[in-house]
């Protein structure tokens, strides 16, 4: 009797403390990552920069110096970035701030995965990427001559800003706006933004610079603030429509003279994208693991998912979906141009349908695309989340795009936009075709 009294004792006491967790959880939204079975510190990678970091050890691929941008262009060239997605920012909210100032910004570069950073005179790239079991990743490079470059993965430093509220409290990526002063300092009590597609043009890009056309609308970048206790004069109208930087700093340092707006808009919808994604995917795992926990002590069947486990993963999957179709997106009120290329370079990425559409194609004139459904449908970063996840994803999708009456959440999406994304899910996305 008294051993069995022990065993409910610990049945209990496991109970009680897999509760605890799943409330921290479900009502902070604070994943408990750095343990099993996330072990985001000491879990293996697999990711772009990994497997380049796994060729270069092998001597697979060897990386070219530049005196110019040191390793920059070829590191680029492997990580297959385009220097037209270049966007600049002045403000100092990142790890180098001390060496990033109005006239010297940091340059950004991004594909759908991965991000570089580079800043003039520095003695380190920096470098994160969307992984699909640990979120985002950080690693660094360093930016002088070796015969065998490393790329060495961060050990938690990078997770001060880059797992907080801002980003889900997960790993992950984040746009900021900030107001800024003249030397670069952002002046923080005066508030931030994080940018995303749902954010006003207004909000945007403080701390950044902007290339390109844009009507009427204003944003806050390529200005800063003289007056930190006037910070209604910000002085918008000089920052607008600008097609070129050379008025403002030395722009013969960088790839390109741009930082291009399109870019900045693309940028801001796949970082928080991302992160939707990290949050179902690490809070699945947790909660499956969680379930193993109680199901053993409760002697349930060892794959029994319990009620919350569902309506987690219905909540995670909502929210997957609603961001995936730009539901709650700005609407533009002038159309929008870059000044790189970069619009048609992302354009030509496809994947395309028999009818040469892409989930890639924008639009420019009233919202950011015109097929407006994700293409990071189609990244590793959502084909590798838990099946479950994936599988309730696609059958929403489904249940959205066919419907004879739509939904209020997504309004947006006319009669015919429904049809061409649906048409066009159909014939380039793998999952979708065996999902049916």
């Amino acid at each position: 009797m008294p051993h069995l009294q022990f065993q409910l004792f610990l049945k209990q006491l496991c109970i009680s403390y897999v509760l605890l967790i799943g409330f921290s959880s479900s009502v902070h939204a604070q994943l408990e990552f750095e343990s099993p079975p996330i072990d985001y510190l000491k879990a293996p990678a697999h990711n772009p920069v990994a497997r380049l970091q796994e060729d270069l050890k092998a001597g697979r691929v060897e990386l070219d110096y530049s005196e110019e941008q040191g390793y920059l262009p070829a590191l680029l060239k492997a990580l297959n970035i385009s220097p037209e997605s270049q966007v600049l920012v002045f403000s100092q909210t990142s790890f180098q701030l001390r060496k990033i100032t109005p006239q010297k910004p940091r340059a950004i570069y991004f594909n759908d995965e991965t991000y570089v950073g580079w800043v003039q005179q520095s003695d380190l790239l920096e470098i994160s990427t969307a992984d699909p079991s640990l979120g985002a990743v950080f690693y660094s490079l360093e930016h002088t001559p070796a015969t065998q470059p490393k790329l060495i993965r961060d050990q938690g430093h990078c997770l001060t800003c880059h797992a907080s509220s801002r980003t889900k409290n997960i790993p992950g990526h984040l746009v900021r706006s900030v107001f800024v002063d003249r030397r670069g300092q952002p002046l923080l009590s005066a508030g931030t933004f994080t940018t995303e597609h749902s954010s006003p043009f207004s909000e945007r890009w403080g701390g950044w610079y902007v290339t390109g056309t844009h009507g009427s609308m204003r944003h806050m970048g390529n200005v800063t603030v003289s007056d930190p206790d006037a910070l209604e004069k910000i002085d918008r109208e000089a920052g607008a429509n600008l097609v070129s930087l050379d008025s403002l700093f030395e722009t013969s340092a960088y790839l390109t003279p741009h930082s291009d707006v399109v870019a900045l808009m693309v940028l801001e919808h796949q970082s928080t994208m991302h992160n939707h994604f990290t949050f179902a995917q690490m809070d699945s795992r947790l909660a499956d693991h969680y379930d193993g926990i109680m199901n053993k002590a409760l002697e349930r069947p060892a794959g029994y998912q319990s009620e919350s486990t569902v309506r987690r993963f219905q909540a995670a999957t909502e929210k997957i979906v609603q961001y995936m179709l730009f539901c709650d997106e700005f609407k533009l009120e002038s159309p929008v141009a870059g000044t790189s290329g970069f619009a048609d370079y992302f354009s030509a990425l496809g994947p395309t349908d028999s009818q040469g559409r892409s989930l890639r194609d924008f639009d420019l004139k009233t919202r950011l695309f015109k097929y407006p459904c994700s293409y990071l449908i189609y990244a590793d970063s959502f084909q590798q989340l838990p099946q479950p996840v994936v599988d309730q994803v696609l059958s929403r999708l489904e249940e959205i795009l066919t419907a004879e009456t739509v939904e209020a959440e997504f309004a947006h999406l006319s009669d015919e936009d429904r049809k061409a994304i649906h048409e066009i899910l159909s014939e380039t996305l793998p999952q979708w075709k065996t999902s049916r």
